[in-house]
């Protein structure tokens, strides 16, 4: 706050001061200047620097110990990379001074705060036992229980000292805790000491919570020059506490700055490819781009050369283009060595030509009134080029993991000859959802050959629907499921369609006993035949359907709390939810007469089906206290807050057909040899009992048979840098 006179207060020479808020409140505002960087910590993933030039490692210690290169370099990147995380001095916002005390010392012109002071601005917060600020110097020193965030990140200490002005400063006995990818940084002494240099005295790093960490980094000096190079002493690597790798010095770059140049090589052997080169080049096109080329010799195949071009248009509009060529000397045209040497054996079709190719691109942009658009392109040469090349470089496997991490969608798998492109827009509200799509199924095989496609595609789908939500003021519910589709195909039927299906709701809860739910659903579908080689009257090409489907919804739920008092559970909640539920669609005797684009839709067959289940579910509650500072700087606790975790979930469910049971008939059995009413009792097991630890198994048991029909486990383990592992059995 810029005032003429401060009562009671000293303003410095640029007109600033610091203004009692609550006689212990005090708000200042920085000195003009530039913004300041000082310990601005991000951690940079470590495999980000293979995706840089690789530095040419002239000796076997320099191999041996690449893992300090990238780990003790990881400080250099963390505090480089967001320099003005913490304590970023804008000088149009004030800090604002919370302490017990605050005194004005007005011949040295600094101000003192003594007792839980506590300095804040915007996302970042200084705390200690003792704080002197000169504000005329911008130097800040603290002592005692020293702690400063910024975001998620976090540094602490004994002793702080800090120009602002001159963006230096050094933390004793500090350590910094990188949330991002739960790094710890520690050092006796860290300091900032220019501009964009840095030392620390006994670093050591570690992504362990524990005093005793399983492993760490250390080093007896570690000095690091942003955009230059970094050099420490007595490197050494550590599991608990035995040395396992040792070296007396290390030096090291420490370009935070996208350079191109060439990546690590991939060099290789195979019966199919003979000797493999691959040598990737990195392009730093700008701030906003890059790009990778990729010459992949094979001594028996040729010259596959490719392209990944990558770039970021703002923070929700991105995409990736990548594109290989191959003139191969190798062709499957038929004749025994080929087939058997260049074919594959999954299937019987040739694949002839020598110029092959694999494109596939993903693309995500935000639109104009919260629309998405979303692209996914996959276009192949032939059904053979995913199988020979799945591994590599850029191969399948890696893309398809590349596109799965970045755009949150895959490929579909490498053995699947139709390939799926499209252009989707949406849009989404609290209760309503719209999605329009242009679908394209590239049939690799049928483009090859020049069959008849039939191949269906979707040229556009839209689909319109609306949650489950209350009807105006009464006590009914609604949702609705609704689209239109243009079904193309180069031979064959095509057509539009439109479906659509709302559906009512009136829920009956009877005290705290059980609750009954019975809902109507009504379907109306129209279908429009442009093409149909089987049809020849006019008639025949407008075709709708009316139907309607009950459901009975009937449920209680038991429970019972029991209170453990535990350390870090207080109450655990047992649930029991028995359900059964009554589906209803009745016979169409039309159903062959409609056209069949898709079983879900056309031809929804009758339905007169009982599923019973019970759930039993256990829910924890946790307390998680929050203090904070009341107006007289009195420390104050909220009222707890809770946290509940679902830690286990475990359902068992069959069905009995009554269609099934009074069918007479052994064609329209399910089985065709005996009637089987009753479905697989199917049973699904949740259980996640941490954070870092969740596993989810399913199981059919068919009553006919006495054996399981099918079973399933999954369990993932993750630790609070984000590291997973993913197992499964099927």
């Amino acid at each position: 706050m810029k005032i003429e006179s401060c009562p009671g207060l000293e303003p410095d020479n640029s007109g600033s001061c610091v203004y009692p808020l609550n006689s212990q409140d005090l708000m200042f505002q920085n000195k003009p200047q530039d913004k300041c960087r000082l310990f601005g910590y991000r951690l940079m993933r470590p495999c980000i620097l293979f995706s840089r030039p690789f530095c040419n490692m002239n000796s076997a210690i320099h191999h041996l110990f690449l893992a300090f290169v990238i780990l003790l370099s990881i400080p250099a990147y963390s505090l480089a990379e967001n320099r003005n995380q913490f304590l970023t001095n804008d000088p149009k916002k004030p800090w604002h001074i919370v302490a017990d005390e605050i005194d004005y010392d007005k011949k040295a012109g600094y101000y003192i705060g003594k007792g839980n002071v506590i300095i804040t601005k915007e996302d970042k917060k200084l705390t200690a036992d003792f704080i002197r600020f000169d504000q005329k110097t911008m130097k800040v020193y603290a002592t005692g229980h020293v702690i400063m965030t910024a975001g998620e990140d976090t540094l602490t200490g004994t002793r702080m000292e800090m120009n602002l002005e001159a963006e230096t400063g050094t933390i004793y006995n500090g350590t910094i805790f990188i949330k991002e990818n739960h790094f710890y940084i520690k050092g006796d002494k860290i300091q900032k000491i220019g501009k964009d240099s840095y030392a620390v005295d006994k670093a050591s790093i570690t992504t362990c919570d524990s005093d005793k960490p399983a492993w760490k980094i250390t080093g007896r000096n570690l000095k690091v020059t942003i955009e230059g190079y970094g050099f420490v002493k007595h490197a050494a690597l550590w599991a608990k506490k035995v040395p396992i790798l040792y070296t007396p010095f290390l030096f090291f770059p420490a370009k935070l700055k996208r350079q191109s140049g060439l990546l690590p090589p991939r060099i290789g052997y195979s019966e199919r490819k003979g000797a493999e080169y691959d040598q990737p080049f990195y392009w730093a096109i700008n701030e906003s781009s890059d790009a990778t080329f990729y010459l992949h010799s094979m001594k028996r195949r040729g010259e596959n050369l490719g392209l990944e071009y990558r770039y970021v248009l703002d923070e929700s509009s991105k995409g990736t283009l990548m594109f290989d060529f191959l003139n191969d000397k190798e062709v499957d045209d038929g004749t025994p060595d080929s087939t058997e040497n260049w074919g594959y054996e999954d299937d019987d079709v040739l694949r002839p030509n020598s110029n092959r190719y694999w494109f596939r691109m993903k693309h995500d942009q935000s639109m104009p009134f919260d629309i998405s658009l979303k692209l996914d392109i996959d276009i192949v040469s032939d059904q053979d080029y995913l199988h020979e090349f799945k591994g590599g470089y850029t191969g399948f496997d890696k893309t398809d993991k590349y596109f799965n991490e970045t755009f949150d969608r895959d490929l579909d798998e490498y053995d699947d000859p139709v390939r799926l492109n499209r252009l989707n827009l949406s849009r989404s509200w609290s209760s309503y959802s719209l999605n329009a799509e242009a679908r394209w199924y590239d049939d690799v095989i049928t483009r090859r050959q020049g069959d008849k496609d039939t191949t269906l595609q979707k040229l556009p789908f839209i689909e319109f629907n609306a949650s489950k939500q209350r009807l105006l003021n009464t006590s009914s519910y609604f949702d609705l499921d609704s689209e239109y589709t243009y079904f193309f195909r180069k031979d064959g039927t095509k057509g539009h369609r439109v479906d659509v299906h709302p559906r009512l709701y009136l829920p009956i809860r009877y005290k705290n006993y059980f609750t009954f739910e019975p809902s109507l659903g009504v379907r109306e579908t129209a279908w429009r035949i442009n093409e149909d080689e089987d049809t020849s009257t006019e008639n025949d090409w407008k075709l709708h359907r009316e139907l309607y489907d009950i459901a009975l919804d009937l449920s209680t739920e038991l429970f019972r709390i029991y209170h453990i008092n535990g350390k870090d559970i207080d109450k655990i909640r047992h649930s029991i939810r028995p359900q059964i539920v009554y589906d209803y669609i009745p016979d169409d005797p039309d159903l062959s007469l409609y056209p069949n684009f898709e079983e879900e839709i056309d031809r929804v067959k009758k339905k007169n089906l009982v599923t019973y289940s019970i759930i039993n579910t256990f829910t924890s509650k946790s307390k998680k206290h929050t203090v904070e500072r009341d107006k007289y700087q009195k420390m104050k606790y909220n009222e707890p807050n809770y946290i509940y975790r679902e830690f286990c979930r475990f359902k068992l469910e069959q069905s009995y057909d009554i269609n099934e049971a009074k069918e007479g008939n052994p064609e329209n059995w399910a089985n065709k040899e005996e009637k089987r009413p009753f479905s697989p009792i199917y049973g699904e097991l949740e259980l996640a009992p941490g954070n870092y630890f969740s596993m989810q198994a399913d199981a059919k048991w068919c009553l006919y048979e006495k054996n399981f029909l099918s079973h399933n486990v999954a369990a993932n383990i993750s630790d609070k840098r984000g590291d997973k592992i993913f197992v499964e059995h099927r």
